[in-house]
């Protein structure tokens, strides 16, 4: 018989094994009416998960919300007007909050708004400044950047739960761009009508009126769907965020290393250096 062992396992293989795997053990487990916290902690030892990841899961599975589906044509065909993301991950809220301005910082076009206990709300910045960061982030890695950019406003809740966890809830707004596309589809749709009425006015071949009505009603069909792929991004953009909070990010402050300084102090460093060297060749000659 051949052997059906694969010679390496990718991470997406992996996840679907462990949790087949899991699926097995709890299957062999009598839970009975359910299972105390303390139960989940010894099943989960015998399978080799360290109690830490058992605790955390167990948060997230306590806190977690799901978001009321928008109703409406516009929710379900053209998408959300706001996308959601939540997780537990280990730290305090300030801690957690320190953080996620800083991935912001780096790593999207946006900038705090407003900084309360337990809430952060943050909006685009543009101008110089965003041309600054689009500037950096072009002779940067290959990490993709600015995927919150069409978000009109994000916010960040930070629930403090047990010792040593809590709670991040983010939100994005996208109210003001799904209304654009609403618009370009619903202006495209106008243009194929009143083409079509045009046509059937001056020419007795109905046929004809029906291709510009046609042709608007596509073109805004497809400016509709275009919508969706940017709820898309847009969530996991927070999704990202979230993931950095989670792989430790989450930082104490008096762990925090001093703050480097951005591309315009880089630029300035630069031009002093420049003077510095054309003073000191001057000096020699």
């Amino acid at each position: 018989m051949a052997d059906l062992t694969p010679g390496k396992i990718d991470r997406a293989a992996l996840e679907r094994i462990m949790q087949r795997a899991a699926e097995l053990q709890a299957g062999e487990a009598d839970v009975g009416e359910g299972l105390t916290p303390d139960e989940v902690t010894a099943l989960g030892r015998e399978v080799g998960i360290p109690a830490r990841y058992l605790q955390q899961a167990m948060l997230e599975q306590a806190t977690e919300v799901v978001a009321p589906a928008e109703s409406g044509v516009a929710g379900s065909v053209v998408g959300p007007s706001e996308v959601r993301a939540q997780r537990v991950v280990i730290g305090d809220p300030e801690d957690a909050a320190r953080a996620l301005i800083e991935w912001f910082d780096r790593n999207e076009l946006l900038a705090v708004l407003r900084q309360q206990p337990g809430r952060v709300t943050f909006e685009p910045i543009g101008g110089m400044q965003a041309a600054l960061r689009r500037g950096g982030a072009a002779f940067g890695s290959g990490v993709p950047k600015f995927m919150l950019a069409k978000a009109t406003m994000v916010s960040a809740t930070l629930t403090r739960l047990e010792s040593g966890y809590c709670h991040v809830a983010l939100a994005a707004d996208l109210k003001k761009t799904r209304s654009a596309y609403l618009g370009g589809a619903s202006a495209l749709g106008s243009v194929g009508l009143v083409g079509a009425v045009i046509l059937a006015t001056m020419s007795p071949f109905l046929l004809l009126a029906a291709a510009p009505l046609l042709g608007g009603g596509a073109l805004g069909w497809v400016t509709l769907k275009q919508f969706r792929p940017v709820a898309e991004r847009t969530a996991l953009g927070l999704e990202r965020a979230l993931d950095y909070l989670e792989r430790g990010g989450v930082k104490p402050g008096h762990q925090i290393p001093p703050k480097s300084g951005g591309l315009l102090d880089a630029l300035a460093g630069e031009i002093r250096r420049a003077i510095a060297s054309s003073s000191e060749r001057s000096r020699q000659k």
